[in-house]
């Protein structure tokens, strides 16, 4: 396993970042009449996911980035509640809601074991 040099090397933040662009791709197909409701509040919880992991990163105590990484995974919650609400409104295909969940699981998981790893 290669040595981390900066939060670009955490999968978990890596990840992240997939998420985003996941995201971006979801609300290109979004109504118009979405841009400052669910759209919005999509990007941004997700945008949050991969900058929480890098601010904790920059904090020099392990509480605080603990708590960024909590902030993450809050953020994440709050993104998959908002994907939920899209397909119940049928504003996303099957395809594209399975993916996107998919990528919340696994960042979902990678945070809570990024969490324990840090904690002990």
């Amino acid at each position: 396993m290669s040595e981390i040099k900066s939060y670009k090397d955490l999968l978990v933040w890596q990840k992240g970042i997939e998420i985003v662009k996941e995201i971006y791709l979801i609300c290109k197909d979004l109504p118009k009449d979405e841009v400052f409701g669910l759209q919005s509040q999509m990007k941004r919880a997700s945008i949050s996911i991969p900058s929480n992991i890098a601010e904790g990163y920059g904090r020099n105590y392990t509480q605080n980035y603990i708590q960024f990484i909590k902030i993450a995974r809050g953020s994440l919650l709050e993104l998959e509640t908002q994907i939920i609400i899209s397909k119940e409104l049928d504003l996303i295909s099957d395809d594209k809601f399975d993916k996107i969940i998919n990528l919340i699981t696994e960042e979902n998981k990678m945070l809570n074991a990024f969490i324990k790893s840090i904690s002990s």
